[in-house]
C-alpha cells in the first residue's frame, strides 16, 4: 500500500519532483527523462511509466525556463523512437511462441488486447498506441511478434514518436501559463491519465460486449 502511495505521488506530483531532480542532478535530468521515455516504451515489462503526464509536466517545466525545450523536444523524440525500435526487434526475436507462455515479466492479458487492437486499427496501432498507457508499451512488440514489414514499422514509429512527444510536451508548455493549471496540477494530471485511458476503457467495454 505504502508502495503505491508513493508512485501516486510521483504522478500527481511530476511538476515538483522534477524540480528537485533539476536541482539535485542540474543537466543530467535530460539523461534520467530519455531513459524514462527509452525504458517505458522499449521494454514490455514495464508499461506503467507516467509517460504521458510526464511529457506535459516537461512543457511546463520548459515554460517555467527550467528545462530547455528545443533539447527536451529532441532528446525525447529521440527517446521514444529508439524505445519503440528494440521493442519491436525484442517481440521479433521472441516470435508467437509468447502468446502460448506463461511469463511472469509478460502480462498475457495485455499482449492479447493489444494484438486485438492491431487487427482494428492495422499499421496506424503504433501511432494510434503511442496516446493510449500500457497498449503504447505493447503495440511495437506485437508488431515485431508479427514481423510487420520494417520500413512501414519505422516510419509509424517516426510520425508516432514525434507527434506524442511534440504535441504532449508543447500542450504543457502551452497551458503552463493557465493559472487553473499553476493552482491545479493534481486535477490537469489526473485528467490527462483519465484521457489517455478513455480509448482503452472503451475497448474494454466493446469487447465485454462482444464476448457476452
Amino acid at each position: 500500500m505504502e508502495n503505491i502511495k508513493k508512485i501516486l505521488d510521483f504522478f500527481l506530483h511530476l511538476d515538483h519532483h522534477l524540480s528537485a531532480l533539476f536541482i539535485q542532478y542540474g543537466t543530467w535530468i535530460y539523461a534520467i527523462l530519455f531513459l524514462i521515455i527509452f525504458v517505458e516504451t522499449g521494454l514490455v515489462v514495464m508499461p506503467l511509466l507516467p509517460g504521458d503526464s510526464l511529457l506535459f509536466a516537461v512543457g511546463v517545466m520548459a515554460r517555467k525556463e527550467s528545462l530547455d525545450l528545443a533539447t527536451c523536444l529532441i532528446l525525447l523524440t529521440i527517446a521514444a523512437i529508439a524505445g519503440d525500435s528494440l521493442n519491436y526487434a525484442i517481440g521479433k526475436y521472441l516470435g508467437n511462441k509468447v502468446f502460448y507462455s506463461n511469463s511472469r515479466w509478460i502480462k498475457k492479458e495485455y499482449l492479447l488486447r493489444t494484438q486485438e487492437f492491431y487487427e482494428k486499427h492495422g499499421g496506424k496501432t503504433i501511432i494510434i498506441a503511442r496516446f493510449i498507457p500500457i497498449i503504447r508499451t505493447f503495440a511495437p512488440f506485437v508488431a515485431g511478434v508479427g514481423k510487420m514489414n520494417y520500413k512501414k514499422f519505422i516510419s509509424f514509429n517516426i510520425i508516432g514518436g514525434i507527434v506524442w512527444v511534440c504535441g504532449i510536451t508543447m500542450l504543457g508548455y502551452a497551458f503552463a501559463h493557465i493559472e487553473f493549471v499553476e493552482k491545479n496540477f493534481e486535477t490537469v494530471i489526473f485528467a490527462i491519465i483519465f484521457i489517455s485511458l478513455l480509448p482503452a476503457i472503451i475497448e474494454y467495454i466493446k469487447h465485454a460486449r462482444t464476448k457476452k
